[in-house]
């Protein structure tokens, strides 16, 4: 966020230097490194020098100013995020597993091709099988036997043939394992549509604007959100454009800051179905914390919780 604000705050000259530099980048690492393929000569000696002039400095603003690779995996990364880290120049290495698998099942290879969209190959002696509901199943000596004690929950988890049930669903493609949605989140409209929450709020998240987000839809009719600001950022945006607010709540409820993270929305939802779209949105003055329940010590949302401490909020957005 801090690197898109000081970019969006450059002059238009610096932009376009910025913009050139990783369009380079993303040329080099991005359509060419990430696919195995060789880099012509030209395009790597531009990159040689705008990594060294612009692209360095962007990575120092990160506090990464050597980096060698950046593992990343416990929670989704958009593919728009994924190529930007790779279009500076970092080798960002994303990976998925489990508890139950002694942590990684599959990440991106140095030495393969790798998608932006994907979490990798499969690490050697790991069996991945997709099964019905396009669920993920494992098999592999780092795969738990089973829960100790637990023979119950061991005769759901694990299949005739000894793979177990992870509850994520995706597919394997050129060998590469691409990650859809955890099954039991998907959330099912009153009209019958299924919706996966968390690659809506992935895709919200890009933006600079959006720090917190949580997609409601389960049993409404309709898909709406509720929103936590990137506060300095929305501060300085009603600033420049002469909104006085005394607080934050003031600030969430201005028609005008509204009607800016809406439209901002709409464009980032375009790629989306209709009945995946985002209807309605209430912004939210205070970030969703651990202390009340509403995030995991991993940062992840409690959907129940959320759910129960904004009840009242979201039934508003439903009442038209």
């Amino acid at each position: 966020i801090a690197v898109k604000a000081k970019i969006d705050s450059s002059n238009p000259i610096q932009k376009r230097i910025f913009e050139k530099a990783l369009a380079i980048g993303r040329k080099r690492n991005v359509e060419y490194k990430a696919r195995g393929k060789w880099v012509p000569a030209l395009l790597e000696v531009q990159y040689q020098l705008v990594n060294k002039t612009i692209l360095s400095l962007v990575r120092k603003q990160l506090g990464l100013e050597h980096p060698h690779i950046f593992p990343t995996a416990g929670a989704y990364v958009s593919p728009e995020v994924k190529e930007f880290i790779h279009s500076i120049g970092i080798f960002m290495m994303v990976g998925y597993g489990l508890t139950e698998s002694l942590a990684t099942v599959s990440c991106d290879r140095v030495d393969k091709p790798y998608s932006m969209n994907s979490v990798g190959r499969p690490l050697d002696g790991i069996d991945v099988k997709i099964g019905e509901n396009d669920e993920i199943l494992l098999r592999g000596k780092t795969i738990t036997p089973g829960y100790y004690h637990r023979d119950d929950i061991n005769a759901k988890s694990f299949d005739e043939d000894g793979f177990f049930h992870t509850g994520d669903a995706g597919y394997m493609k050129d060998g590469e394992l691409f990650l859809k949605e955890r099954i039991k989140d998907l959330f099912k409209t009153s009209n019958g549509k299924y919706i996966a929450p968390q690659m809506v709020e992935s895709l919200l998240l890009v933006d600079k604007y959006v720090d917190q987000v949580a997609v409601i839809a389960d049993q409404r009719k309709f898909v709406s959100a509720l929103i936590v600001p990137e506060f300095r950022l929305i501060e300085d945006w009603a600033r420049e454009h002469g909104i006085k607010v005394e607080s934050r709540e003031e600030l969430c409820q201005s028609v005008e800051v509204q009607k800016m993270m809406f439209d901002r929305i709409q464009t980032l939802q375009q790629q989306l179905a209709p009945y995946e779209q985002i209807k309605h949105l209430t912004l939210l003055a205070h970030h969703f914390s651990v202390e009340l329940g509403e995030l995991t010590n991993t940062l992840k949302l409690r959907r129940t919780v959320i759910n129960k401490n904004y009840k009242e909020l979201i039934d508003k957005m439903y009442e038209f």
